[in-house]
């Protein structure tokens, strides 16, 4: 339920690698045995921070990453895609990572204690923002935790023996969970507890070092007219830089799925092996998926970029991967058409894609 030490960890993710790495360096004789297949992240930076004379390290780290890379050994393409995004972080603002107003789960401020152990069963989140009416009137946010504790506070019975009789008593009979009032509301409680407010130009970078600095891991969004506009965690932008967190609470989801015509709807998290063994041995991955594992890595290595909605590749021979939903963090959910398929039935495939710039069969 903690998502500080799951977010602090999987931020450390790159540092805890590189210094890793220096120590095994400290012996020559080990960093002189290694294959270029097996050089170090570190190792493979090295060359690029001696900057070149009229520009920049960050300029030469980020023209390297921008030239081909085919067969090149320094970088995989998944530290590739990390250097790009630590890279990139500086200049993305808030507006860039949040979530939009439409996807924000949140509570009134007047819901019971009953109604909120239901949302957060029903989210799985461990924060909840608060609003009174509407989301733009927000008043803060509700930590799980909290709750716990008051539930805990509340039914918790006054011991009347001593210390050392009390600690024999079993646990069940420690708490009375009918004191636990559940009708009572956020506001009676109490139970709020202060929220970041940031605007939608604020560079992420900043922001991510304002919440380290008062500890607190959400943000509201709020327009220049004071209206909410979304919503972005700490979590949101530690991802920007290491991709996807996915804790114990997040539910498995299907990876792959056949229709009756033979065309898969992938998403992008989906491992290749798995994809490969369900389509069959057409299915030829090639030397773009030697160094990746999923579907997203795979159209990542071809392009070198994050990929738009709506567009086309060809990462296997004989299909074309039809990207589906993406944002500027990561590829999301992709369509794998066979090009037989593609041939023959265009018009068919565009109106699925996107379903409003079709015309009705009405107005034919």
């Amino acid at each position: 339920m903690s998502d500080t030490s799951h977010q602090n960890d999987s931020a450390a993710v790159p540092s805890r690698g590189i210094s890793g790495q220096e120590s095994d360096a400290e012996g020559q004789s080990t960093t002189r045995a290694q294959s270029p297949e097996k050089r170090s992240l570190l190792s493979a930076i090295f060359p690029f921070l001696r900057a070149r004379p009229g520009t920049s390290l960050r300029e030469d780290l980020d023209a390297a990453l921008a030239e081909s890379h085919h067969g090149d050994t320094a970088f995989s393409p998944e530290e590739r895609a990390m250097l790009h995004n630590i890279l990139r972080l500086r200049e993305l603002r808030v507006e860039d990572v949040m979530i939009p107003r439409s996807d924000i789960e949140a509570v009134e401020i007047s819901t019971t204690l009953g109604d909120l152990l239901e949302v957060f069963e029903k989210s799985g989140h461990s924060r909840m923002p608060v609003f009174a009416e509407t989301l733009d009137d927000p008043r803060g946010m509700v930590h799980i935790r909290d709750v716990v504790n008051h539930i805990t506070n509340i039914s918790r019975i006054k011991p009347r023996r001593t210390a050392a009789r009390v600690s024999k008593i079993p646990a069940a009979a420690k708490f009375n969970l009918s004191n636990v009032d559940l009708t009572k509301t956020i506001s009676d409680l109490s139970l709020m507890r202060p929220i970041l407010f940031v605007p939608p130009s604020m560079l992420a970078n900043d922001l991510m070092g304002r919440m380290q600095a008062q500890r607190i891991q959400i943000a509201l969004v709020i327009d220049e007219y004071g209206g909410t506009d979304g919503l972005v965690s700490l979590e949101d932008i530690v991802e920007m830089v290491v991709g996807n967190i996915e804790d114990e609470h997040d539910d498995d989801e299907v990876m792959l799925i056949e229709d009756p015509e033979g065309v898969f709807i992938a998403d992008a998290r989906a491992d290749l092996d798995e994809v490969s063994e369900k389509i069959g041995t057409g299915f030829v991955i090639g030397e773009h998926g030697e160094d990746v594992d999923t579907v997203g890595g795979l159209i990542f290595s071809i392009l070198g970029r994050i990929p738009v909605r709506g567009e086309m590749v060809q990462a296997v021979p004989g299909y074309e991967f039809h990207v589906l939903e993406a944002d500027p963090r990561r590829i999301r959910k992709v369509r794998i058409v066979p090009l037989r398929h593609a041939e023959r039935r265009p018009a068919r495939l565009a109106k699925q894609e996107d379903p409003a710039d079709q015309p009705s069969d009405h107005g034919q």
